[in-house]
This record gives structure tokens, sequence and C-alpha cells, in this order.
């Protein structure tokens, strides 16, 4: 894919949806970091499920640390690796707390040295909550690069590597969210829905969807040009030849 046709592609989402954020819920910093963390293997709408009762519960570390790993499980219980995930955030708080005064941290070695936080939750928080370039490359986003053209790649390091690089930048910081929800919503995983993608005629998918056929629905007796008597009369006539049948059918038994 040329310059070009990425500078288009951009500058459709941006004119469609000029500020995109994420949808996972949160405040400040520590509670975009802890729904991020918890987002592992799960959908952005069980995490804010959970986070609904946990950070108005406990919305600071120290307050999280206080809850504990069994009040933290109790939250979030409907997510997968709940155990494991309740387990590093309160290992994240402890580390938070008496490492940086109970403050999020906005550099990159310092946030991915945290229980459960990888390369991934990094870029989140850099990017979302300090407004730094960076680049999550998860499932949506990976599809999509690969799909449409934009920046294909073998892994996901490769396909960030070479986003970071190609994406235009006057669109660079909020690129993350774009891909996302594109991938998330248009350019989904088994169907993408080409025919209703804005980017359509500049993506460079050779697998194009095409519009489904309408549904041919039942005719009744108005498109027939029955009149409404006459479609009563039918319906009364089958009821009672279906009654008929079923009076037989237990006399032969």
């Amino acid at each position: 894919m040329n310059a070009e046709k990425r500078i288009k592609i951009f500058k459709r989402w941006a004119e469609a949806n000029p500020k995109p954020v994420t949808e996972l819920e949160y405040s400040n910093p520590f509670e975009l970091l802890i729904a991020v963390l918890l987002s592992a293997q799960a959908t952005d709408v069980s995490v804010n499920l959970a986070t609904r009762t946990l950070f108005p519960a406990a919305g600071t570390p120290k307050a999280m640390i206080k809850l504990g790993v069994s009040g933290v499980k109790e939250h979030i219980r409907h997510i997968g690796l709940f155990n494991t995930k309740a387990s590093n955030v309160i290992k994240t708080c402890e580390i938070l707390q008496q490492q940086y005064d109970g403050v999020v941290p906005e550099q990159r070695e310092q946030l991915e040295a945290l229980p459960g936080v990888g390369r991934k939750t990094a870029n989140v928080v850099l990017n979302t909550a300090f407004r730094q370039i960076a680049m999550a490359v998860d499932t949506h986003i990976f599809r999509v690069s690969n799909r449409t053209g934009i920046a294909p790649g073998k892994d996901v390091l490769e396909v960030e590597k070479r986003l970071l690089r190609l994406v235009p930048n006057d669109y660079l910081l909020d690129a993350h969210h774009w891909l996302i929800l594109h991938g998330r919503y248009v350019c989904v995983a088994r169907k993408p829905r080409c025919p209703e993608c804005p980017i359509e005629d500049l993506c460079e998918y050779k697998k194009k969807t095409i519009p489904d056929e309408p549904i041919k629905s039942r005719k009744t007796g108005a498109d027939l040009g029955m009149s409404s008597k006459k479609v009563k009369a039918k319906r009364s006539s089958t009821k009672k030849i279906s009654k008929k049948k079923k009076i037989a059918a237990k006399k032969r038994k």
C-alpha cells in the first residue's frame, strides 16, 4: 500500500470519528492500568461490568491493597483468568505504592516491570492515559493491518513497528483507536463487513465480501390479492383440516 492510500484511509476515519477513545471505562491512569490488565482474553464489556463495582470500592493502589486478593476476586469473578488477574492486581498495587508513592509511572520500562503488564498493556496506558505515541497491537489491529495492507507483518511486534513507521504523522497519536474500532465493528474476523466499510475502495484485501441477498418474505394473503374475509376463511379451513388429521391419527393408534 502506498502512502497516499494510507493518508486517505486515516483521513476518512478521522472525519468520521475526530476524537476516538477507548471503550474501557476509567477516570484516571491507575484505573486505566487496572482495566487494561484485566482485559487480557476478556471483552471490554465484561471488564467494564467488573470495574463499575471494583473502582468505587478501591480506586487507589492503597485501597486496592486493603481490599486484598479475595476482595478483588469478588468483583472480577466473571472475567477469564480472574484468579491470576486478582493476584497481579494486588502485586502491581504494592509496587506502585512502595516504589512510586501510588502514582502510575509514565515510562515503558517501569510499566512493563509490573506484574501482569506486558508490552501491549504498557502501550495502551502510554498512549491513552499519557498521550504518548505508542501502538498497542491486539488481534483486531493485527488483522486490520494485514488485511487492508496498511502495515502487514508476521507477528504483533513487526506490525507495531511498521505502523509506527508507516502511519501518517498527523494521525499517529490516535491511530490505535481507529484501527481497533475498525477491526471490532467492521473488519471483523469471520466475515468482514466490506459492503458497509468506509475504506472499502482503498483496502487491498482480495477476498472482499459482497452484500447478502435480501431474504424473501413469505407471501401473505394480502400480497396475493385476497380480501381479509378470504384470508380468515382460509386460516379457519386450515385449522379444521389440521384438527381432523390429529383425530384420525389418534384413531389409528
